[in-house]
């Protein structure tokens, strides 16, 4: 397998990992808009040269669009492979590739978010584990924070308080998330309109910056939906998931 790392230069002419390759969809734009910025900030996207789900998408923590202190290390935002890719060792090239250029920058080790049990668009504990990740801190809506140190003694990172009890104190669904994920630009609209046509209490807050994201009550800033307060789920949402869930709470 080939790679190649997406950059400010070659973007344009670059695919993103997902079916879509028109960069004037939505999706696509705005995806690349995000990413744009982000490459001054230390963020690496390398991918497969052949189209499909396989990459992985990394950051200097500190520049993490997620509420945590994890000075020093670098956190993975996403690591991906999904389809015919599966099961060839893809994961391990670009996990291998992630801590060698880490380890290049001096990094602490890595970090990244999952769960005690696989969760929807969060990393795979089983892989974690078998890596050699370990769990070093968890938010009350299981959201774990999971680091792979490059040396004894490494401090360990952890949630931001914001994020450790996630609630908000408004009623109502409300949903935070950015353009980090390509989808939400065509889909959070999608369920806007619909909980609008359904009479359903719907906010969306689309967080723009790294500050906001650092801040955020919520360990996923991708998506994280809300209701009453209460913290639901990071799975994102079409019209028929959306009205199947407010129909149970109901």
């Amino acid at each position: 397998m080939e790679y190649i790392k997406d950059t400010k230069e070659n973007l344009e002419n670059e695919h993103i990992c997902c079916a879509i390759s028109n960069n004037k969809d939505v999706q696509v734009s705005s995806k690349k808009a995000w990413l744009k910025e982000r490459f001054d900030e230390g963020l690496v996207f390398l991918k497969s040269t052949q189209r499909g789900k396989c990459f992985i998408e990394y950051i200097p923590a500190e520049n993490a669009w997620n509420p945590i202190d994890a000075d020093g290390y670098m956190f993975i935002d996403c690591l991906w492979v999904s389809g015919s890719f599966k099961g060839h060792g893809y994961s391990n090239d670009l996990l291998g590739a992630c801590i060698e250029d880490s380890k290049s920058k001096g990094k602490k080790g890595l970090c990244i978010l999952s769960s005690a049990k696989k969760k929807p668009f969060l990393a795979d504990p089983k892989y974690l584990k078998y890596k050699g990740f370990a769990v070093c801190d968890e938010a009350d809506n299981g959201i774990q924070l999971w680091y792979l140190p490059f040396s004894d003694g490494a401090k360990k990172p952890c949630f931001k308080d914001c994020a450790k009890h996630p609630r908000i104190d408004e009623s109502g669904y409300v949903l935070y998330y950015t353009n980090q994920c390509p989808f939400n630009a065509k889909y959070v609209p999608i369920v806007e309109q619909t909980a609008k046509d359904n009479n359903i209490p719907f906010r969306a807050i689309h967080i723009v910056s790294k500050e906001q994201a650092q801040n955020a009550p919520t360990p996923v800033t991708t998506y994280a939906l809300f209701f009453n307060g209460e913290y639901l789920t990071n799975e994102q949402m079409n019209d028929t998931k959306f009205l199947k869930l407010a129909e149970k709470r109901e």
